[in-house]
């Protein structure tokens, strides 16, 4: 085990030297805890207080993630990429934050699932285009995949008390923000691949600093930044409510760049996907909802997915851990090429683009 893989930490909790299950068990608490605090908050503001400011609540977002990074100790003096390295992951980053936070002014909550429920596929082909990474998923992948989304809609649906209502505003929003998730996953995992050494503050510090000014121009041009200002001063109870949300949000943000590094961008768009499953089966299991067939239906293709993949994943794993330990020794050529990428990520950043 290298030094960088020693050092792969979330909240001071050791990953590394831990099996891998109990590496996802950790990863995936943290992130289904901070996102499921983060679905409640989105609630109450949204649909409660009809509150529809995407970008400046990215905005406030990003500014508690700062200050919780200072709090925690990291500063910039610990960076082990330039800063050039984070300006197109700052982009996608905001844009998509702000894309998808916009879109519930023209889009009810259902055609909002629908979407993002297909976050995992477009991250799965933009991962075959990625210099440095330019993954090749086997079949079953697609399929798994595939079987996922379909369950996770057909289970939205059915739980929907309306249709889904689609505005072209909206659709076209919530497609920006899919097309920037396509990239984001994938660039983050290209950062942690070329340098193994990054760590996840520095990926989260650099990509809101960098990012944070890239939010002004919307802001100003659709006027959202006074309109925010006005309502938001006329609730100032509003602020609270984004603070928490955005404490809670920082948490699973941490635990997603960890499942990223550990686990790659496809597996962890899958599992924020089962997320949003998991979440929905709790609301039945909690308030004793009345189950349908179209619910059952649903779960069984999302059990499938997940199974199917997790069982022809490990087959893999076993085939490999049985074939001849020559198999696994780095070639001299795939080692100079990755010396070659880490220098590449070292003093310039630019000079090796992800994109």
């Amino acid at each position: 085990m290298s030094n960088a893989e020693k050092a792969r930490t979330l909240f001071g909790i050791s990953l590394s030297d831990r099996p891998k299950w109990q590496q996802f068990f950790i990863c995936s608490s943290g992130f289904f805890f901070g996102y499921l605090v983060n679905g409640i908050c989105e609630e109450y503001v949204y649909n409660r207080l009809h509150f529809s400011y995407g970008w400046y609540f990215t905005f406030i977002q990003g500014f508690v993630y700062l200050i919780l990074i200072y709090l925690y100790g990291f500063t910039s003096k610990q960076m082990v990429n330039s800063w050039k390295t984070y300006v197109k992951l700052s982009a996608v980053l905001m844009g998509s934050h702000g894309l998808t936070k916009g879109s519930l002014a023209f889009l009810n909550y259902p055609a909002q699932i629908m979407f993002k429920s297909t976050k995992v596929l477009p991250v799965m082909l933009m991962g075959s285009f990625i210099p440095g990474l330019r993954r090749k998923y086997p079949v079953h992948e697609y399929v798994s995949a595939v079987l996922l989304v379909i369950g996770l809609i057909l289970f939205t649906l059915a739980d929907a008390q309306t249709s889904p209502n689609f505005s072209v505003i909206g659709v076209l929003m919530i497609s920006g923000a899919l097309i920037m998730d396509s990239f984001l996953g994938n660039l983050q995992e290209a950062i942690f691949t070329v340098n193994p050494q990054t760590t996840q503050m520095e990926m989260l510090f650099c990509s809101t600093l960098v990012g944070l000014p890239m939010l002004i121009p919307p802001m100003l041009f659709t006027g959202e930044l006074f309109q925010a200002w006005t309502s938001c001063s006329q609730h100032l109870y509003v602020y609270g409510v984004l603070v928490f949300e955005a404490m809670a949000t920082f948490i699973g943000q941490v635990s997603v760049l960890s499942l990223i590094a550990l686990f790659g961008a496809a597996t962890t768009a899958m599992i924020t996907t089962a997320r949003k499953a998991v979440t929905l089966l709790l609301s039945y299991l909690i308030f004793t909802k009345p189950m349908t067939e179209q619910h059952a239906t649903g779960l069984l293709l999302i059990a499938m997915g997940i199974s199917l993949k997790i069982f022809l994943d490990e087959k893999s794993n076993k085939k490999t851990s049985n074939s001849s330990p020559i198999v696994n020794i780095p070639k001299p050529s795939e080692h100079k090429e990755l010396t070659a990428q880490l220098d590449y990520a070292g003093e310039d950043g630019e000079r090796r683009p992800f994109v």
